[in-house]
Order: C-alpha cells, then structure tokens, then sequence
C-alpha cells in the first residue's frame, strides 16, 4: 500500500511539474556525497586561502576509491530520473574536466611554444555545474533485525547556495546491500523532498531566478559612486537600470557607500529570448553594457562568483 501511494504521489508531482515547465528546459540536478561523508571516510583536500589552509571533498578520489558511492548515486538518480528531472552525472563530469585539464596542459603556441594562461581562480572554477546540488549522507546501523541506514538528502540552489529542499530518514531493518538499503529509505521518505523542490520550482518560474549583484570601485577611480553626472548620482542610474531590468523590478540594494553597492535577492529570467539560460554573468554584462555607454563610458571589469554572483568593477579592467 506505501508502494501504491508512493507511486501515486510521484505521478501527480511529475504532471505537476510538467505543466509549470511546459516546453522550457527544466533545471538540471546533480548528486554529490555531503562534505561530512567525505569528511568522514577522509576523501579531502587541503588548498592555500591566501594563508588559511582550507579542506574541500575531493570527489575524485571519492568515486575512485569508494565501492558504494556510484551504485548509491546511481541508484537516487535512477529515481530521479524517473520523474522527469535531467541529471548531470558527476563522475563523468570531473572526468570531462580532467580530460579537458590534460589537454589544456598540452598545448602549446606554434610560434613562441606558450602555454595556455590559467589562473587559480580560474582552476578553481572548472567544477562540475549544475542548477541544483543534491547531496546524500548515509550511515549504515546494526541492529538485531538486521541493517538499518539512515540518511540525509540536501538540496541546494548553485547560484545562491540557499537550501531549497530537505529530507532525512532511517529505512526498515534489512540484510539487503547499500544501495538497496538506501533507495528503500529514500522512497520511504521522498515526499516532502518532491513537495519542497516542486514549490520551490513554481516560484523560479514565476518569480525568476534569484542572484547577488556587487558594483565597486578601483581606489584609483577618479570617480564615487555617489558623484553625479548630468545631475544625477551614478548609483541612481544603476538603482534604476536595476529597477527595469531585474524580472517584475524584484531586488533588494542591502547597502550602499560611496564605494560599493550589492544587491541581493536580485531577480532574473530563467532563459533568455533565444531560450538559453541566464546566469548572474549574462545579467552584469548587460549592466556593464549599459555603463560602457553614454553618458558614463567607463571602463569596467567583470567578475564572478559560481553561477549566482556577479562583481562588477569601475575604473579600468
């Protein structure tokens, strides 16, 4: 009976979905294993922060080395899958990104023998991408009844790192293996899970795509940002382009100085006019577009941050 009403439920989830999405590409999913499960089987890596030793998953290693971690994820995404949502798979995502490195690695200018420019920051952002990250932890207990696995499914949003979806169990007693175990206690437990991802859907798609927006200043600007030109500030011109181009004018400028201003909860579209996706970059190019422009003509650099954040500079590049 658990199994029909399941069923049931996922059915009238999937329609539901399909009728908010219509012909427009869904957001793509990917399962990752949680920092603490990679903390705790000891698949980390250590980095320089500017003089702060930082420990990050390492996923790579994760997936080598772990016998459960695929079939696990296989498993999830199976069921995912079955309800309609496109999933990236990991493991052949960091695989493309190796691929990709070793290459880079071996090219070389004709001419002057040069290699390929890469900055830290600019390793550090070849990571596997995708709207949403969902991500397992699992724990096998012994009981007299046999093993029973707990676990907790996280989702969160790439661009703004919030989390939008939440489930957390402990399956029924079984001798059956892991992943066998854990896609009983996931089913068993799905419900709100779909429940909070299928509203927090309705309101991307209605309300748009949420994004943090950042305009500074170089010190050597000769410029604030709370001059005027042709008798108006400058953060009022972006105050108002932000007002006409953020989607149904929804932002919030939590602060401001003379030498910065962010804008959070900003916002966007999810697919522009040529239905490609839209990201916190695209929107402050067309800022920077817009500030390149008369009468401002300044010069600008562009940054970002994961998909959800974009820093835009004044001054020079």
């Amino acid at each position: 009976m658990k199994k029909l009403t399941l069923s049931l439920f996922l059915f009238f989830v999937g329609f539901s979905l399909n009728a908010v999405f219509g012909q427009a590409k869904k957001p793509t999913l990917m399962i990752l294993p949680s920092d603490n499960w990679c903390n705790q089987r000891y698949f980390m890596t250590e980095y320089d922060n500017q003089g702060t030793k930082v420990k990050v998953p390492d996923y790579k290693l994760a997936f080598q080395e772990d016998t459960e971690l695929g079939q696990v994820i296989s498993k999830i995404s199976s069921l995912m899958t079955d309800e309609g949502f496109p999933l990236k798979n990991a493991e052949q995502e960091l695989k493309n990104i190796e691929a990709r490195r070793a290459e880079d690695n071996m090219t070389m200018s004709r001419t002057s023998g040069s290699s390929i420019s890469e900055s830290p920051l600019d390793m550090l952002k070849k990571t596997a991408k995708a709207d949403i990250l969902i991500q397992i932890w699992w724990k096998v207990n012994k009981t007299d009844k046999g093993k029973a696995l707990s676990f907790t499914l996280d989702a969160y949003d790439s661009y703004t790192s919030k989390l939008i979806a939440s489930s957390t169990g402990t399956g029924e007693p079984s001798d059956d293996i892991v992943p066998v175990l854990l896609l009983e206690a996931v089913s068993q437990n799905i419900n709100p899970f779909l429940t909070q991802l299928q509203n927090y859907f309705n309101d991307m798609f209605e309300n748009g795509r949420e994004i943090i927006l950042t305009v500074k200043r170089w010190d050597n600007w000769n410029y604030y940002l709370d001059d005027e030109i042709n008798g108006k500030e400058i953060t009022d011109y972006i105050n108002n382009w932000m007002r006409e181009n953020s989607l149904n004018g929804r932002y919030n400028m939590s602060d401001a100085t003379e030498n910065f201003i962010r804008f959070e909860q900003v916002r966007i579209p999810i697919y522009d006019k040529n239905n490609q996706a839209l990201d916190a970059r695209d929107f402050g190019n067309e800022l920077r577009k817009y500030l390149r422009g008369e009468p401002f003509n300044f010069d600008i650099k562009l940054l970002t941050r994961g998909l959800g954040e974009a820093i835009i500079i004044l001054g020079e590049k």
